[in-house]
């Protein structure tokens, strides 16, 4: 079941709204979500909710005795390791298993020795909240969590439960004991959900279609005007499609009383390489900082360090995504672009270095997504020689067309809707409501009101597109 699905948006949600406000008493309300939670998660194939309840209990019964003061350090590291590697071992399994075994098959001459197993969705989420539930508590950032309940709720809550954000259990530990839902909360988190349903079925969607009609290398051959335009069409249609989830989640935890950090922030007005990795998934990042690069020393070692450091930590984040070489070469690019904008850029420029350090960041972001679109390398390398009019004709390398006629007759088509996604990306329109909003203080309420038919006007126009729709992926789902 995915939020931007008719079964969700007429069947489920409004249920479990009706049974929210009824649900007086917290108590009520965490045992209702909990189930409504795992009934959400069970609805595609309910037999990995077993393999999330046992990453649960694993968790669990690690962490509890760790609030003993009477612990030895030693029996606190054998508890904390115990629940990492029973976690993971879970995510490897079902992640990484296959991927490795191939690898070595490949490197002998094996070919493939081991079919990938069914990857359970939202397995990558909820085995990192729950490692940062028994870090948290081992840490002494959070008391361990004595009601088995509680913390099967929190890292089954069904609005951050399949794609994030990633939440923190020192964030969200009070939450599960004192939160209310209001009225204010649930009218933002309304307004908040709509704008990302909106922007996944009238944006996304829309990016995802016109790529796959510009054209990829898996398709046929490219121009280089289609190379260039067709990714993007795809740098947005990931945009919106990712961070149209974390809104809708986001929104419906409001709703529900919970607060959830943010998880985008407009990465794509980003003044270098370093400002957006801190403005797209935000939570993700934060993960990686506070689980794995400080514990690994951070800065605190040396240069050298720190440079080996970046790239374990860029390794991971590339390998998070997908068992596959183009997520590791991904996420080692990324590190590597890190590094070297670090040294060259020491202080922050001024004038138009500033402009140069944002075209350059862009430039390196947008072509870099090719590695993270293609499972296959030699597409991938199709498609990065197209962007620089170069292409592998019978072995050896030539030119390729600009343009051709097909591509000319569907830039008249996307062109001004393209131009329109670009300003979509940007915090425009938020600017402007903020500022709308201000205004409205001084007067009655005109910004509510507007606000309020908006939102009601993107649920309805959403469900309208959804209803005529067949195409409506949700490209995070795989990871």
């Amino acid at each position: 079941m995915v939020f931007s699905g008719l079964t969700f948006l007429l069947l489920f949600f409004p249920t479990v709204i009706v049974l929210s406000l009824f649900s007086r008493r917290l108590t009520y309300q965490n045992y209702m979500l909990l189930v409504v939670s795992l009934l959400f998660y069970a609805w595609g194939e309910p037999k990995w909710v077993l393999a999330m309840l046992t990453v649960a209990a694993i968790n669990y019964l690690c962490a509890l005795p760790l609030q003993k003061d009477s612990l030895s350090k030693g029996l606190r590291r054998l508890l904390l390791a115990v629940a990492v590697v029973g976690s993971l071992s879970f995510l490897f399994y079902f992640k990484y298993a296959a991927f490795l075994v191939n690898t070595v098959g490949s490197l002998i001459g094996r070919g493939d020795l081991m079919q990938a197993p069914v990857l359970p969705i939202g397995i990558s989420f909820y085995t990192f909240q729950a490692l940062t539930y028994t870090v948290d508590v081992y840490r002494g950032k959070a008391p361990a969590q004595r009601n088995p309940f509680k913390l099967l709720l929190y890292i089954s809550c069904f609005p951050q439960l399949i794609a994030g954000p990633i939440v923190q259990y020192a964030d969200i530990a009070e939450q599960l004991d004192h939160r209310r839902i209001t009225t204010d909360g649930y009218l933002n988190g309304f307004r908040r959900f709509t704008v990302g349903l909106a922007k996944k079925v009238l944006l996304a969607n829309y990016c995802g279609a016109a790529l796959l009609e510009t054209g990829t290398a898996a398709q046929g051959p490219l121009t280089v005007v289609g190379a260039w335009v067709s990714v993007i069409f795809f740098s947005l249609q990931i945009y919106f499609d990712f961070s149209a989830y974390s809104d809708m989640a986001i929104g419906i935890g409001a709703m529900l009383g919970f607060r959830y950090k943010e998880n985008f922030n407009y990465p794509y007005v980003a003044a270098s390489l370093a400002d957006f990795w801190r403005r797209w998934h935000i939570s993700l990042g934060s993960f990686f900082r506070d689980y794995v690069y400080i514990p690994l020393g951070g800065n605190r070692k040396g240069p050298a360090r720190q440079i080996v450091n970046l790239l374990i930590v860029w390794g991971l984040t590339g390998l998070w995504h997908g068992a596959s070489w183009n997520f590791l070469i991904w996420g080692l690019i990324h590190g590597i672009m890190l590094i070297i904008e670090k040294a060259v850029w020491k202080r922050e420029p001024q004038g138009a270095l500033k402009i140069v350090r944002r075209v350059l960041a862009m430039f390196l972001i947008i072509v870099s997504m090719v590695t993270f679109y293609y499972e296959d390398l030699s597409a991938m390398l199709r498609h990065f020689l197209a962007f620089f009019g170069l292409g592998i004709q019978t072995g050896a390398l030539g030119a390729i067309p600009l343009i051709d006629e097909r591509l000319v007759l569907l830039l008249g088509k996307f062109a001004l809707p393209l131009i329109g996604m670009i300003v979509l990306a940007t915090p425009l329109l938020k600017n402007l409501a903020l500022r709308w909003e201000q205004r409205d203080r001084e007067r009655p309420c005109g910004y509510s009101i507007a606000a309020g038919l908006t939102s009601i006007a993107l649920l309805a126009l959403s469900v309208i597109f959804l209803i005529g729709q067949s195409y409506n992926p949700f490209i995070y789902f795989r990871f």
